[in-house]
């Protein structure tokens, strides 16, 4: 691991994580989601890299790209959320060492949340279906807990509050694309950007984070948990 890739030692006790493509893989139903209501819609599905680059944001606001009038914004979100939440389970997957990464932050006693743009029921089948119970999570913050969305400070702010922490040089928000860079930035927090998400460096770069994490098994070497 190069220089640029470590933290100082200890010097986080609040981490605050984005969800999809940082915690969970994603990616293949999110992607099979979009295809399907532009699909239906639309008629066709425009490229991926199109919704790939909205990823982060809710839903509601991704769609708005997309539809010509509020009552076609309305009917995306509802196609959109039925497929996704009928492939759910098929489609999620793990990434290899996450769990393992979060055990050890734990038992070095350090304060996990999440603050991520997925409405609350889908939040927590995504917890569920990768095998990360949601009592190890301080605080689990979704699009229907905030009314002002990444790339605001607000989902981080709410999150780092409720977990009890006041941010600052002892926080830092981790997640795969520009809108949680954005997010942390804006949010007073170090940031750390994931590299096995939908977002390559050439992204992410950009955004100067603080930090750049390459797989998730170094997790909690870069936020300081030898």
């Amino acid at each position: 691991m190069s220089g640029e890739e470590a933290g100082p030692a200890g010097a986080f006790s609040t981490i605050v994580f984005d969800l999809d493509g940082t915690l969970i893989d994603s990616e293949d139903l999110i992607l099979a989601s979009f295809r399907h209501t532009m699909r239906r819609h639309l008629g066709e599905a425009p490229p991926d890299e199109a919704w790939r680059v909205t990823i982060g944001r809710p839903l509601a606001v991704q769609v708005r790209d997309f539809a010509s009038s509020d009552a076609e914004a309305e009917a995306m979100i509802s196609t959109y959320t039925a497929h996704n939440l009928s492939n759910h389970d098929r489609l999620v997957r793990s990434f290899d060492g996450i769990r393992e990464s979060l055990q050890l932050l734990r038992e070095a006693g350090r304060t996990l949340a999440i603050a991520t743009s997925k409405r609350r029921v889908a939040a927590r089948m995504g917890l569920a279906a990768c095998g990360l119970p949601e009592e190890w999570f301080a605080a689990i913050v979704t699009a229907d807990d905030v009314t002002r969305y990444k790339p605001d400070a607000e989902p981080v702010l709410r999150a780092l509050a409720e977990a009890g922490s006041d941010g600052g040089e002892r926080a830092v928000y981790v997640g795969d694309s520009i809108h949680d860079m954005r997010s942390g930035r804006a949010a007073g927090v170090s940031t750390a950007a994931v590299l096995w998400g939908p977002n390559d460096r050439s992204v992410l770069a950009p955004e100067a984070p603080d930090l750049w994490i390459e797989r998730p098994d170094q997790i909690p070497a870069v936020l300081g948990v030898a």
